[in-house]
């Protein structure tokens, strides 16, 4: 059978490896098991949005209100936009393709940074777009308007802060950059960790209600499977002027977000305790994890998300680290794919990151 000749050049997107397959390969009990792979949030979901999921377990036969309306009548105020400036997807990545579908044909060119989220070339790709990459692994603005007044691209993405390095620009100079791009170009701000970021930094900070009103070509796109603990309910959103949210909705399927997924998304909203639980578990692990490098002399990106990454240099590999850990029950994310000696660690608890830096410095110390 022969399918599309595009799919020749996409290769298939790795998800963090999951507990259960560490446990079925190396014998491993499931509660030995740290998964620190994914960037999920490791003290999971807000209790009331367990609890939402509970409580609606007993309508999952029934189709979700496809308007979604209290979702975004929510996101909505969360954010000081009106509901129909929103769009909901299974998942921000959901919404990438969207904009894609929308914007971009064989003709097209897409504008990334070197090494940013893989799904934004996977879904290029899909539409026999040209996909263009800056030079920098990470966000160089230059290097940006560069690459766009050489290119024209339909589209831009910038993720800020960046998966998987974790590099954050400033909001000053996203808005400095999509000043000088054409109004007709769509500008894609992924703000998956959004959350991290401007608790880190309110430099870092993008509001999409002011993002939107001066750039009426931009969205911004959210997630609830990161800070918020939500990973498997798989919900995200874009916010951006009604024209291009018409323009997304067209291509929404419909019930694309489940009847749990709006329940329990809707009630860890409401949970802004538990964020702040969270942000500050990530902000006090931080340090740890950057004196560790330090006192290893590896190099690592300072990071605004929930995760940080390790560059390594000859003779340490990065497959062969993330190897070791796995069979001991770590699971992490090795970046080789992305043609970097490094890995990528999301921040745990407190005991669960004690366990990676013993595991670590076993390694270390096995290999001498």
């Amino acid at each position: 059978m022969t399918f599309n000749s595009m799919l020749d050049s996409i290769q298939t997107y790795e998800a963090g490896k999951p507990i259960d397959l560490v446990v079925r390969e190396f014998g491993i009990a499931e509660n030995e098991v740290v998964k620190l792979a994914s960037n999920e949030n490791p003290l999971g979901a807000s209790p009331k949005a367990i609890e939402a999921i509970i409580t609606n377990a007993c309508n999952a036969h029934l189709y979700p209100d496809d308007s979604m309306f209290a979702l975004k009548e929510a996101l909505g105020k969360h954010y000081g936009v009106q509901s129909n400036e929103i769009i909901i997807g299974s998942g921000s990545d959901q919404i990438i393709e969207f904009c894609i579908h929308a914007k971009a044909n064989p003709k097209s060119k897409i504008l990334m940074a070197r090494t940013t989220f893989a799904m934004y070339e996977v879904y290029a790709k899909a539409v026999g777009a040209q996909v263009v990459r800056t030079p920098s692994h990470e966000h160089n603005l230059q290097e940006f308007l560069s690459a766009y007044q050489t290119h024209k691209p339909d589209i831009v993405f910038l993720c800020v802060p960046n998966n998987p390095l974790g590099e954050c620009l400033e909001s000053k100079e996203v808005f400095e950059l999509l000043k000088q791009i054409d109004s007709n170009c769509l500008v894609v701000i992924d703000g998956a960790y959004q959350e991290f970021a401007k608790a880190k930094d309110s430099n870092k900070a993008i509001c999409p209600k002011n993002l939107t009103e001066m750039f009426p070509n931009a969205i911004y796109l959210g997630t609830f499977s990161k800070a918020y603990g939500l990973g498997g309910m798989r919900v995200g959103y874009g916010i951006a002027k009604q024209e291009i949210i018409q323009s997304l909705l067209k291509l929404r399927p419909p019930f694309n977000i489940t009847t749990l997924s709006l329940a329990a998304a809707l009630e860890a909203l409401k949970d802004q305790k538990h964020i702040e639980k969270s942000i500050q578990n990530n902000l006090t692990q931080m340090p740890l994890f950057e004196r560790f490098a330090t006192e290893k002399g590896f190099k690592y990106t300072p990071s605004y998300t929930n995760f940080i990454t390790y560059y390594f240099e000859s003779p340490l590999d990065s497959t062969q680290i993330a190897d070791y850990l796995l069979q001991k029950g770590m699971i992490i994310r090795n970046l080789s794919s992305y043609g970097l000696n490094a890995i990528r660690i999301t921040l745990g608890t407190e005991e669960q990151n004690k366990k990676f830096f013993m595991l670590f410095q076993q390694y270390l110390e096995n290999r001498n």
